[in-house]
C-alpha cells in the first residue's frame, strides 16, 4: 500500500459505496489517508464494505443504511458519519439507479424511481452536509452523473433527465458556496464495468467500445482516481466542473 495520504485528516461520505464505481472511491479515498462512511441502501452491505476497506487501508469506516431518495434517511446519514468522525469534509454522491425504456413504455413509477434516487437523492444529500462544510469553511462535494446527462441516450430519458439535472445543480451549488471555500463538481463516467452494464450484450458492449477513441471499456478505478483529484488540494481552484471520464466517447 502506497504512502501517498494528500487526504489524510480528512473524512469522506461516499452513498451508494457497497459495489462498483461507489466501491472503488470510497477505497481509494481510504487509500489516500482518509477516514470514510460507507452508505448503502443495505445496511448490512455497508458495514461489510467499510470492514473491508478499514482491513485493506488501516483507515477509520463506518458503514450506515441510508436511502437517499428520503429526506430523512440523508440527514441520519451525515448525522451519523459527524457523530463517528467528528465532521464531514468530503461528500460523493454517487448511488444511482436506472430504469431504461423507450418513454412510450416508461411508468410514472419507473420515472419517479431514477428522479427521486438520482436527483433528489443530490439534493437530500447536499441539504444534510452544506450547513456543517459552510461552519468549517471547507467542502468538497463530487456528484457522480453519466455522459448520458450530456449527450442524451435513447430508452433512458429518465436517467438522463437525472444526470443532466445534476449537472446543473453542480453548478448552481458551486456559485453558492464558493465563498465559504467549498468546492462542488461532477464526474461522468461513460460506459464502465460495473453490474449495471454487465447486463448489457456482447454486442451492445462491443458497440460502445467502437464509439469510445480510446478502445476500451473503462474500469471502476478511472472513475475513483478522477474522485481523488477533485477532492485533493490539487483542485483547490476547481469547482463547478463536469470532467468526463469516458475515454473521449463525448467531446464537448
Amino acid at each position: 500500500m502506497s504512502d501517498y495520504k494528500p487526504l489524510e485528516g480528512r473524512v469522506a461520505v461516499v452513498t451508494g459505496a457497497s459495489r462498483g464505481i461507489g466501491r472503488a472511491i470510497a477505497e481509494l479515498l481510504a487509500q489516500r489517508g482518509a477516514n470514510v462512511s460507507c452508505g448503502d441502501r443495505l445496511g448490512e452491505k455497508a458495514e461489510e464494505t467499510a470492514s473491508e476497506i478499514a482491513k485493506a487501508t488501516g483507515q477509520r469506516t463506518s458503514g450506515c443504511l441510508v436511502d437517499v431518495a428520503d429526506f430523512q434517511s440523508a440527514q441520519g446519514f451525515i448525522a451519523c458519519a459527524i457523530e463517528e468522525f467528528g465532521k464531514v469534509d468530503i461528500l460523493v454522491n454517487n448511488a444511482g439507479i436506472t430504469r431504461d425504456n423507450l418513454l412510450m413504455r416508461i411508468s410514472e413509477e419507473d420515472w419517479d424511481d431514477v428522479i427521486n434516487v438520482n436527483l433528489k437523492g443530490v439534493y437530500n444529500c447536499c441539504k444534510a452536509v452544506i450547513r456543517p462544510m459552510m461552519k468549517q469553511r471547507f467542502g468538497r462535494i463530487v456528484n457522480i452523473t453519466s455522459v448520458v446527462g450530456l449527450s442524451g441516450n435513447a430508452g433512458q430519458a429518465n436517467y438522463a433527465s437525472s444526470k443532466a439535472g445534476m449537472i446543473g445543480f453542480t453548478k448552481s451549488l458551486a456559485r453558492e458556496l464558493g465563498s465559504r471555500n467549498i468546492t462542488v463538481n461532477a464526474v461522468a463516467p461513460g460506459y464502465i464495468t460495473t453490474a449495471l452494464t454487465d447486463v448489457l450484450s456482447d454486442e451492445y458492449k462491443e458497440n460502445a467500445i467502437t464509439q469510445t477513441p480510446l478502445g476500451r471499456l473503462g474500469e471502476p478505478e478511472d472513475v475513483a482516481k478522477a474522485v481523488a483529484f477533485l477532492v485533493s488540494e490539487d483542485a483547490a481552484f476547481i469547482t463547478g466542473q463536469v470532467l468526463s471520464v469516458d475515454g473521449g466517447m463525448v467531446m464537448m
